[in-house]
């Protein structure tokens, strides 16, 4: 494609979208690689409840499909297309998709998002949504008075565990070994917690749906006795991280040694003037839809002002 673009932005989650909304609406004429995951993380979440603006709550991948009405709106493009290479060394810059097109741009908004890291269970995925989650923050609201699994023993497994206690009734943390890697006092709060009880040495084998379409049991295995035994559940959340999708970068933009896009402070500027990470790809901390819409904005608000600079 010989056009070069004002504005390309990777990646079509709250962040992309938002940021696609701010440029087309400053001229900027953008286009949006919609990756591998059209919509980010939201597709695979039922009910959103927590997004201002929907009092009655809304599904995410109708969510999303709202956000890029609202950006085709203003005049964004949106390509279904994954980008799988990138030369930042000179601008214009470049980038390469699946669909055998080389997009140009004087500017580049990177918002590809994370993956929750997932256990690689076939059940795992099939029953996302429907009582499987990577997010508390998201789903915990849905599981009051229920019995939930946490799987994992760091930081956010102790965290997501202890946020889990305000809704459900019961809560079981799955833990590999006979400690949780998690800070001490993250570690203490989870055990100090009358509602958490914690598994040591325990594995999850498979998630259990009983033809019911929704988690009904967990099968689980004492990895030290080989014993294994099935729980009724209501609920599984995983907690053994997230792998931001920032892998075409490396060796390109400064990263931490996650994969997390390291930008200015209180800015979205990468170490490469001109491209500019927001969402999920550069946000450990927050990981919400609204955090990751918000420096979305500010991206495209960034970029707006570096491209009349230059």
């Amino acid at each position: 494609m010989s056009d070069v673009l004002k504005t390309l932005i990777l990646g079509s989650g709250p962040a992309g979208y938002t940021a696609a909304i701010y440029s087309a609406r400053a001229n900027m004429n953008p286009v949006v690689l919609a990756g591998n995951q059209p919509g980010g993380q939201l597709t695979i979440t039922t009910d959103v409840e927590n997004y201002p603006g929907f009092p009655e709550g809304v599904m995410g991948p109708e969510m999303m499909e709202l956000f890029r009405k609202q950006a085709e709106r203003f005049g964004t493009r949106v390509e279904f297309e994954v980008g799988e290479k990138v030369d930042l060394s000179q601008r214009p810059f470049k980038v390469w998709t699946n669909a055998d097109k080389v997009y140009e741009c004087e500017s580049l908004i990177v918002s590809t998002g994370a993956s929750a890291i997932y256990l690689g269970l076939e059940n795992e995925l099939a029953l996302q949504g429907r009582g499987v989650s990577a997010c508390a923050t998201c789903d915990g609201f849905f599981f009051k008075g229920k019995r939930v699994f946490v799987v994992g023993g760091g930081d956010s497994a102790c965290e997501e565990a202890t946020f889990l206690t305000k809704f459900a009734s019961e809560v079981h943390m799955l833990v590999r070994r006979d400690e949780f890697r998690a800070s001490k006092i993250m570690g203490e709060r989870a055990l100090s917690n009358d509602k958490i009880t914690v598994h040591w040495h325990t594995e999850l084998l498979d998630v259990l749906d009983v033809s019911q379409g929704k988690v009904t049991a967990l099968e689980l295995q004492n990895n030290q006795t080989g014993e294994t035994w099935q729980e009724p559940a209501d609920g599984l959340f995983l907690a053994i991280g997230h792998k931001p999708n920032t892998e075409i970068f490396r060796g390109m933009l400064d990263m931490d040694d996650k994969g997390y896009l390291i930008t200015k402070p209180d800015r979205t500027a990468t170490n490469i003037p001109g491209v500019f990470a927001c969402g999920d790809a550069q946000d450990s901390y927050y990981r919400q839809a609204i955090t990751a819409a918000g420096t979305g904005c500010m991206a495209a608000i960034e970029a707006e002002r570096w491209l009349e600079e230059h």
